[in-house]
């Protein structure tokens, strides 16, 4: 296994594949981002028929997962009312999204990027986040 600093063009382009086999199995079409370790977008895809509006969702959640390494599942849970990043939302100039389908992307112990999904349900697009990251 190769290691790496930040993810390439390639890599984006495999992880996107990936994440696009995932969203056809399911049968709903989607939006697919990578960022990379400075959280800027590599490459973006929206499937035929994938809502215009997950564009912008979908590459903000790539960058709230590599802004916060964390999946932006994970981040909801503690952006809750009473939780320890409530209202984290609102920092970053509204990018930052606190709901499924913002994974990370791993080499070994670094993150050198991260995908985000957008199109369907959170479990949707936490299915194809996760799908996609598998193929760095």
């Amino acid at each position: 296994m190769r290691t790496i600093e930040t993810v390439t063009l390639e890599d984006a382009r495999r992880v996107i594949a990936a994440g696009e086999q995932e969203a056809t199995n399911q049968g709903q079409p989607m939006n697919i981002a990578v960022v990379d370790a400075g959280g800027v977008l590599v490459a973006h895809v929206r499937q035929d028929g994938a809502w215009i509006g997950s564009v912008d969702v979908a590459i903000n959640k790539a960058f709230s997962a590599r802004a916060f390494d964390v999946s932006t599942q994970d981040l909801a849970g503690n952006a809750q009312p009473g939780g320890q990043f409530f209202g984290i939302q609102d920092s970053n100039h509204g990018r930052v999204m606190i709901f499924a389908g913002g994974v990370p992307l791993m080499s070994g112990d670094a993150v050198v990027g991260a995908v985000g999904v957008s199109g369907g349900t959170g479990e949707q697009d936490q299915a194809v986040a996760t799908a996609a990251a598998a193929a760095l």
